[in-house]
């Protein structure tokens, strides 16, 4: 005589594939961040880091600063062909602020793993600060590399 009882319900979907969607990943509250949904969220979050640091060290110099990322760049049609802008700075004025951008795609296109490009982020932020406060580069960060000043 078979048992009509029907199985008992797993955590598992019908698929076998266990559970998914927001529930899975859990919650920031619950001691975990949320990990990033792709490439350009992992970016923002490593420019966002490199920036609070340098922000924090030097916001009383700095004064009002906007800081963005974007793809890339919109270059002129008579723009020097070979040559893509990493990143870009607008000194503000005024209620204006001072604008400085990094863009993501030459910089991972130049980047052969993480860690290089984490280091690329820093050295572009850096010089850009640099240029900015009017001081060397070594001065703003001290994980910018000595060779490079």
């Amino acid at each position: 005589m078979e048992d009509s009882r029907p199985a008992p319900r797993s955590r598992r979907d019908r698929r076998g594939r266990g559970l998914r969607g927001p529930a899975a990943l859990g919650h920031p509250g619950w001691g975990r961040p949320p990990r990033p949904w792709n490439q350009g969220e992992s970016f923002d979050r490593m420019v966002l880091d490199v920036v609070t640091a340098i922000d924090e060290r030097w916001s009383d110099r700095l004064g009002l600063v906007e800081y963005a990322v974007e793809d890339t760049p919109q270059l002129p049609d008579d723009w020097e062909a070979g040559s893509v802008p990493l990143s870009s700075l607008v000194r503000g004025s005024g209620a204006v602020p001072t604008r400085l951008v990094v863009f993501r795609r030459p910089l991972e296109h130049r980047a052969s793993d993480r860690a290089e490009l984490e280091a690329m982020v820093l050295t572009v932020v850096v010089e850009q600060v640099a240029e900015l406060l009017g001081i060397p580069p070594s001065d703003v960060d001290p994980r910018y590399p000595d060779d490079l000043d």
